[in-house]
């Protein structure tokens, strides 16, 4: 069905350019909350699409049932796309050009929304690891027993920014000294933890926690451990504070601030 509605998608979005004058809203990409529409278009659509030809006395008409019909089915797509769970799975290898390093500050949409920033990192990517339980929800680790920790894999470039320059970034972001919590959220799944990839990072890891150590007043207790299984985050804790920092207070609250004081943009 989803291969289907996405071919004849294809085809009929070639029109959709054109309506926007029309039918203004197909300017923009419409939300999943918008199911009602397709209960109203395809109806209709089908409703012109059935009357015999004498009765199609308006050209005007046809192709409002068009448009309806391809709206609708490019709202379906829209839906599937937006509902989709990302493939769990282990941590890709790096090419030549490129590191992985994932990083447990706390909430893992504060990491996310702070490395995003930093040029030289490639991509950012929510998720779980560290714990016992396979394949986790969200609704999983926010009981606090499967064992992971909400972690940010970070994809970047070593000629562009180096880890011991991440890791540097990663101390300031968080307090490292806070054993399992960050602020008011508590619980394992917000332990500070460095995930590294190979006995290069982990010897950089080390000395860089040495060094960070000198500027706490207490004990550092992040955990410095070999990267395990990573598990992709649920879709829409992708981009999180991009998308929710007008819509979810903690964003202004906790991540804006934190932004603020790391210097990059709110």
């Amino acid at each position: 069905m989803k291969n289907f509605i996405n071919t004849i998608t294809l085809r009929s979005a070639a029109v959709l350019p054109c309506l926007a004058h029309t039918f203004p809203e197909t300017h923009h990409s419409l939300p999943i909350t918008h199911h009602s529409s397709l209960t109203n278009a395809l109806p209709a659509a089908l409703r012109y699409a059935m009357l015999p030809r004498g009765f199609m006395m308006r050209t005007r008409s046809i192709w409002k049932a068009v448009a309806s019909l391809s709206i609708a089915l490019f709202t379906m797509s829209t839906a599937f796309a937006q509902t989709e769970k990302p493939e769990t799975k282990a941590t890709p290898p790096s090419t030549n050009k490129t590191e992985i390093i994932t990083l447990g500050a706390g909430c893992f949409w504060c990491t996310e929304a702070v490395f995003q920033q930093i040029p030289g990192v490639v991509s950012v990517k929510p998720g779980y690891m560290g714990g016992k339980t396979k394949n986790p929800t969200y609704e999983d680790i926010c009981t606090g027993t499967t064992g992971h920790a909400e972690v940010a894999q970070l994809v970047f470039d070593p000629q562009k920014v180096t880890l011991q320059r991440i890791l540097e970034i990663f101390w300031n972001s968080h307090d490292p000294t806070q054993l399992n919590r960050q602020g008011n959220d508590v619980g394992t799944q917000y332990r500070s933890a460095i995930f590294y990839e190979n006995d290069q990072q982990k010897e950089i890891a080390e000395k860089s926690k040495a060094a960070a150590g000198k500027e706490f007043s207490k004990p550092i207790v992040t955990e410095i451990t070999k990267a395990p299984t990573f598990y992709v985050a649920e879709n829409y804790h992708h981009d999180y504070y991009k998308r929710n920092k007008n819509k979810n207070p903690y964003c202004q609250v906790v991540i804006a601030p934190k932004l603020k004081k790391l210097g990059l943009q709110e």
